[in-house]
């Protein structure tokens, strides 16, 4: 059984999508969560969705003093720190690389890997403490790149060489540092996205098919294997880029 009962869990990016399912699985599995979301109503419906004594912040993520702030705000609260859940992530803009401004690719790798940094930063003394774990959100784009979405694509891939190093520089203390690699997952943002297409069914049935299981799935899935990484029941895996895709990254297609 993959427990987290007395684990204090942050999630960054709590409020929606994967974020948000990952909030509910670590409740559910006994886990009290610190999230943070980007905006007071999110971080309001989130806490009421999930009751009890968890703890919801409004900050940027990619801001070292509220970053700093934050994290002081669970020791305050809770006083330990077991895993941090890097989950927040920007995915636009969708083109190719030379069309990305610098302001598109500053706010890219801000949110995506300076956030890693900084919670890396300020949570490092306490998940040192309590022997915790790291866990990134990164994307199977990071390993085989996409169509007309370099810079996110570069983003993910430096997740999965930061996970590796940073896996490597913690073990000596204890803490184990893992991501996973989702290729599509349905959430309200991606829904969105699809209908906002010339042609949603064609781009539906896409999503669906390059998943060797024949289905695109709810960011539940991915949930359930992130319980597991931050549970004891993996407490012998760290530097993994682990795929939860369907076996997307194979390359191959369903006969439809």
């Amino acid at each position: 059984m993959n427990s987290l009962e007395n684990k204090v869990i942050l999630v960054t990016g709590g409020t929606a999508g994967i974020g948000l399912e990952c909030v509910k699985a670590y409740v559910k599995a006994g886990a009290t969560v610190a999230f943070i979301g980007v905006d007071e109503e999110s971080v309001a419906t989130t806490k009421a969705l999930i009751g009890g004594v968890h703890l919801g912040i409004c900050a940027d993520i990619t801001q070292a003093a509220e970053v700093k702030l934050a994290i002081g705000e669970i020791i305050a609260a809770f006083g330990r720190l077991d895993a941090i859940h890097n989950n927040a992530g920007l995915a636009s803009p969708s083109k190719p690389l030379h069309e990305t401004t610098d302001d598109e690719w500053s706010q890219l790798l801000d949110t995506n890997i300076k956030s890693i940094l900084l919670t890396t930063r300020y949570g490092y003394p306490f998940l040192k403490d309590t022997g915790g774990c790291i866990l990134n959100t990164s994307s199977l784009v990071g390993d085989i790149g996409q169509e007309n979405h370099a810079a996110y694509a570069a983003t993910k891939g430096a997740v999965n060489a930061l996970t590796k190093s940073m896996a490597i520089d913690y073990a000596a203390v204890g803490i184990r540092v893992n991501s996973v690699m989702p290729a599509a997952v349905m959430t309200p943002m991606l829904k969105k996205w699809t209908q906002e297409q010339p042609n949603p069914g064609r781009v539906l049935d896409f999503l669906q098919d390059i998943h060797l299981l024949g289905y695109c799935p709810e960011g539940d899935v991915i949930a359930d294997t992130c319980v597991f990484l931050l549970s004891n029941s993996a407490r012998f895996i760290t530097g993994v880029n682990l795929p939860v895709s369907g076996g997307a990254e194979l390359g191959y297609r369903r006969n439809v």
